[in-house]
């Protein structure tokens, strides 16, 4: 009656040990490692498996210890995963409610289901904890939509009428609905490829992800550029124009006869800089939610009030709607691939989206794919509702006369209706803005400081503490600010800046999808992925090259290190 049973565990991939077991201890009869199932309570952590390290010997074979009453804890050693014992008095509930396969639990997961095979291949990755964007799963629905809307719409909306000054009313149209749904199904892709049901594995970073699905070093060449570019080279824009903005809200407030003295655009840069640096210090990703929700809030208001006060306003006098063309049948091709540019860099944040889900808990019974898809739709509905206005109403009131530079609507509504519009409105619009940005830049240099922390905890095999976690934030920020002074200009390539960015959005989750999820060969999701995936670098490609042709023959005028 006193026969004990024990339960032990190893991870699928073992890490190093040195620890050996201790007299008195208690071994299995069968020396194989048993997988089994991490307990419910345990599929919120960090990495949804079970948190404690097991131990192991000097060939990495798993030591499994049994501690009698006086056995200690040897020094230097981990913290091993404890040991259950089952006693066969145990009453049925006690049973129903083990980690191991119950008759109850045999029945309401059968052994053979991906789920299952998922929830027994778990691996550990004690990292996850000490990371900011996977350090807290508390995340929610509301939170996903806060995050999705805050870095999927903001000031790269406000250039989407220039593509329509090429593209025309119609193709316009057309190519901006398509482009909006083939993106909206690439991030369909992207939320079911979170978690993986044959190798347990939540992928918690785009970068992971395509290192999985294309090996190690063609993930690297892959994602790498387009993945930190669209982090890092995002804050840098979020400081120019913010930064301007800044400059033109100092003004307006102060007003005309103003005698305070004004700062310089590098200034009002650093003052940007400064506020973003201090609003960094947020530890993780969810700590952010209200940040987000905040930028969120105020994107969807600068930019209704933007389009709302340009088409109250009535179209220019002598407004043209004919496509611009040129003389060269070259440039013209390439005059709409930028456009094309310009549409696919309004949509932005598929960087962002195994980040986001990477916050939210996850179990069999309620996976996060399934909160996670009810605040993308939320968000996307908004995002609708924000770009489809503002490109349709900017380009009915300004036609071809809408300015070419980076700010887009915002420059059109100062140069057009600054004199004939409220103070108090422009204002407002300009303090959206920059509220917009500051939120933005959180979300986005998420992924910066998660790569710098995560060298570092790999390397010492524990936490950053919070000092260096601040200097790394801070010093991600101040780099920003010297590329932002160094190249001002940047705003002015936004067709470049999103031929680059295009595989990310609509080309890789095509290509990740047919790689984790085999499809049947030249089944309708196979050829789909195949041809939407090869269409998507070819426009990548074009692009780029696009690009750059209208940057060199529309001339764009390069003052390093002098912003104005």
């Amino acid at each position: 009656m006193n026969e004990m049973k024990e339960i032990y565990s190893a991870p699928l991939t073992p890490r190093s040990g040195t620890i050996t077991p201790r007299s008195g201890t208690m071994t299995p009869p069968n020396p194989r490692p048993v997988p089994t199932t991490a307990p419910s309570s345990q599929y919120h952590s960090p990495s949804l498996s079970r948190s404690p390290l097991l131990s192991f010997n000097e060939n990495g074979e798993p030591v499994n210890v049994v501690k009698g009453p006086t056995s200690k804890t040897p020094k230097g050693s981990r913290s091993r995963t404890p040991v259950q014992f089952i006693s066969p008095l145990a009453s049925p509930l006690r049973r129903a409610i083990t980690p191991i396969a119950s008759p109850l639990r045999r029945a309401i997961t059968p052994i053979a289901s991906p789920i299952r095979k998922a929830l027994n291949m778990t691996k550990l990755d004690p990292q996850d904890a000490w990371l900011p964007i996977t350090e807290s799963r508390n995340g929610n629905a509301f939170y996903a939509a806060f995050h999705t809307l805050c870095s999927g719409i903001g000031i790269q909306a406000l250039v989407l009428p220039v593509a329509f000054t090429i593209l025309g009313w119609t193709w316009g149209i057309i190519c901006l609905t398509l482009i909006f749904a083939w993106q909206l199904y690439t991030l369909y892709l992207l939320v079911q490829l979170h978690e993986s049901t044959e190798t347990g594995l939540r992928y918690s970073r785009y970068f992971s992800l395509c290192m999985a699905a294309f090996g190690e070093k063609a993930g690297k060449l892959l994602a790498m550029f387009p993945y930190m570019y669209l982090s890092a080279g995002t804050c840098t824009l979020l400081i120019s124009i913010a930064g301007s903005t800044c400059k033109i809200f100092f003004q307006i407030a102060c007003g005309q006869e103003c005698t305070a003295k004004h700062l310089t655009l590098t200034e009002w840069y650093l003052v940007f800089t400064c506020a973003a640096v201090i609003l960094s210090q947020l530890p993780n990703m969810n700590s952010i939610a209200g940040v987000s929700l905040v930028g969120a809030v105020t994107a969807v208001a600068y930019i209704t009030i933007i389009w709302v006060i340009s088409v109250a306003k009535h179209s220019l006098p002598a407004v043209s709607y004919e496509p611009i063309r040129y003389s060269s049948d070259v440039k013209n091709v390439f005059s709409v691939l930028n456009a094309l540019g310009i549409i696919a860099f309004a949509f932005r944040g598929h960087n962002l989206v195994l980040e986001i889900q990477a916050t939210m808990p996850s179990s069999e019974k309620h996976p996060s794919r399934v909160p996670m898809w009810k605040g993308t739709q939320a968000a996307y509905v908004l995002i609708a509702m924000c770009l489809y206005p503002l490109a349709i109403g900017g380009y009915w009131a300004y036609g071809n006369s809408i300015p070419q530079d980076g700010g887009g609507m915002l420059t059109a509504l100062y140069q057009f209706h600054g004199r004939d519009t409220s103070q108090f409105v422009l204002g407002l619009t300009s303090f959206f803005v920059i509220i917009n940005a500051l939120s933005s830049f959180q979300i986005y240099g998420m992924p910066m400081f998660d790569d710098l922390e995560s060298k570092y905890t790999m390397r010492k095999k524990r936490p950053c503490p919070w000092w260096l976690r601040a200097l790394f934030r801070a010093l991600c920020g101040f780099i920003c600010f010297f590329f932002a002074v160094a190249f001002p200009f940047i705003a002015s390539f936004a067709g470049l800046i999103g031929g680059i960015a295009l595989p990310i959005t609509l080309a890789y989750p095509c290509f990740i999808w047919v790689v984790m999820k085999k499809p049947k060969v030249y089944s309708p999701m196979w050829c789909l992925n195949w041809g939407l995936g090869i269409l998507g670098m070819i426009l990548s490609g074009l692009m780029i090259a696009a690009g750059i042709y209208v940057v060199i023959a529309n001339g764009v005028e390069f003052h390093f290190f002098k912003p104005h």
